[in-house]
């Protein structure tokens, strides 16, 4: 983890950090996506810090600023990619054998989604005050649930979703969901670093 207290260090704005990964790659892309979210919440964590130290700066309300953008469309198309396209592709290829744990797994997944959107609402409305200069700190337990509700689902999904849907879907339908998260994104031609940057 980088040092969080050396002041003179500008906050990192979000979305740049883990390599990318094409959509002709999505289960890839998917994992390269969770680091993003880890630097969007270490960017996250560091502001809060910075609030406390400093106070609100152009730097800090550009971060803020930075994250929401992030949380309001790549991390929405993430979860959309998951639930739309991928568990729904899993379950599929478990037609006609007993998919009761894949199905547990997914809805389980799914539902966690759903609170880390609730969680993002709170801390958006937060973050929103920060750049208007209206708010000069954020609540340390709402960085830290949100961050460790992110932290604990992205290791989940990396530890059995991932590597399940690796072993079970064929190349054909790993094409199709990348295809569909080429389309979710409005990126229709073929991808680069800056597509799959987006993610």
């Amino acid at each position: 983890m980088r040092e969080r207290t050396a002041p003179a260090r500008p906050l990192d704005l979000p979305g740049h950090s883990a390599p990318a990964a094409g959509f002709e790659v999505p289960l890839e892309m998917l994992a390269a996506c969770h680091g993003r979210v880890q630097a969007q919440c270490a960017t996250l964590r560091r502001l809060a810090a910075h609030l406390a130290r400093q106070g609100v700066d152009q730097q800090a309300q550009d971060a803020a600023a930075a994250l929401m953008r992030y949380f309001d469309t790549s991390a929405v198309h993430h979860h959309a990619d998951e639930e739309v396209d991928l568990f729904p592709a899993l379950l599929e290829s478990m037609a006609g054998s007993d998919a009761v744990c894949l199905r547990q797994l997914t809805a389980s997944l799914a539902a966690e989604h759903r609170e880390l959107e609730q969680r993002w609402r709170d801390l958006r409305r937060r973050l929103e005050q920060v750049t208007r200069a209206d708010a000069t700190t954020l609540p340390d337990d709402e960085v830290h649930d949100f961050i460790d509700l992110y932290e604990r689902h992205i290791a989940r999904e990396e530890a059995e979703l991932l590597p399940m849907a690796g072993r079970l879907l064929s190349d054909a339908e790993l094409d199709r969901i990348g295809q569909a998260m080429r389309a979710r994104r409005g990126a229709f031609e073929p991808s680069g670093r800056s597509d799959a940057s987006t993610a």
